[in-house]
């Protein structure tokens, strides 16, 4: 939940949303003060938040109707982020062809942890591009440490997925992949997550319709289907070597279709974003004017000497 303090955790109940620091506490319960709080407290954080919500059930309290509350990023700022390319169709489109070794690597990219935008936050349109693009992604978000888990283990330690959109700086993007490194400019200004996290119980994320509609007309649907690697594949892989922590965020890569670069259509500064995935809700992002370019640093959209 977001407001004019910080961001509260809380649970949707239909149309209310419980506030778990005001249920817990009135329990005398460790009240988390973020979701990252509460998903480093692992199962014993899951009890909580149902218990908080039966709680609320039973006597009423410490719930407000959701018309009242602003969500925020259900993770503000996660522990990591990274985002794959798991749907063939995406890489087609995009590429023209699909490279040999996405079929043998899990390939993706890290993301910027401190650039995190919640529903209905405005999207920055960087002074360096004239391209920018959404994607419509479904991202899963680590509830327990894993850490050399195999697919089956890194399954039950996702706790729950999201919309993730990928913000793009299009242009720029290219430029750097130019160099075979990055992508960088290109992606870290801005990643919306959001509106909720759903629990991995309540949602089937290979079947679960998805859309992205611009200024309320539809400009893709689909769904996950079938992906090269599977969540738990692409968990499990990462773990052999490296511990992975409550708060990570994996996004699954652009479903076919699902960006304005597969389609040669381009979003305008002004415009609103809607991307929505059924069981998880709807993201919702007004896009921002292009901001000026700086009196100071490298100037990024010269393209010659």
């Amino acid at each position: 939940m977001g407001g004019g303090a910080a961001p509260r955790p809380g649970v949707v109940d239909g149309e209310r949303i419980v506030d778990l620091v005001e249920a817990a506490g009135d329990n005398g319960d460790p009240a988390p003060d973020s979701m990252l709080a509460l998903l480093r407290l692992g199962e014993e954080g899951l009890d909580l938040a149902r218990a908080c919500l039966d709680r609320s059930k039973r006597t009423g309290d410490f719930a407000v109707p959701a018309s009242e509350v602003r969500l925020a990023a259900p993770l503000p700022r996660p522990n990591s982020m990274r985002d794959f390319m798991l749907v063939e169709e995406h890489v087609k489109n995009s590429f023209g062809t699909v490279p040999e070794q996405w079929y043998r690597l899990p390939i993706h990219w890290k993301g910027n942890p401190d650039t995190v935008i919640g529903p209905d936050d405005e999207a920055p349109w960087p002074h360096y591009t004239d391209k920018l693009d959404f994607e419509l992604e479904v991202a899963a978000v680590l509830g327990k440490r894993a850490f050399q888990v195999t697919p089956e283990q890194a399954l039950d330690c996702i706790v729950g997925y999201t919309i993730f959109n990928d913000w793009s700086a299009r242009d720029i993007q290219f430029r750097e992949m130019e160099v075979k490194l990055g992508p960088a400019f290109g992606k870290d200004f801005a990643t919306t997550l959001g509106p909720t996290l759903t629990t991995a119980d309540s949602i089937d994320i290979s079947t679960a319709r998805m859309s992205a509609r611009v200024n309320g007309e539809t400009w893709s649907e689909g769904n996950l289907g079938a992906m090269v690697f599977s969540f738990a594949e692409v968990i499990s892989t990462l773990s052999v070597d490296q511990p992975l922590q409550p708060g990570d965020v994996f996004g699954g890569g652009t479903i076919g279709r699902g960006c304005g670069l597969e389609m040669d259509r381009w979003i305008a500064p002004g415009d609103v974003v809607e991307l929505e995935v059924e069981g998880i809700g709807v993201l919702r992002n007004p896009v921002g004017q292009k901001r000026p370019t700086p009196g100071y640093g490298i100037d990024l959209i010269r393209t010659t000497d």
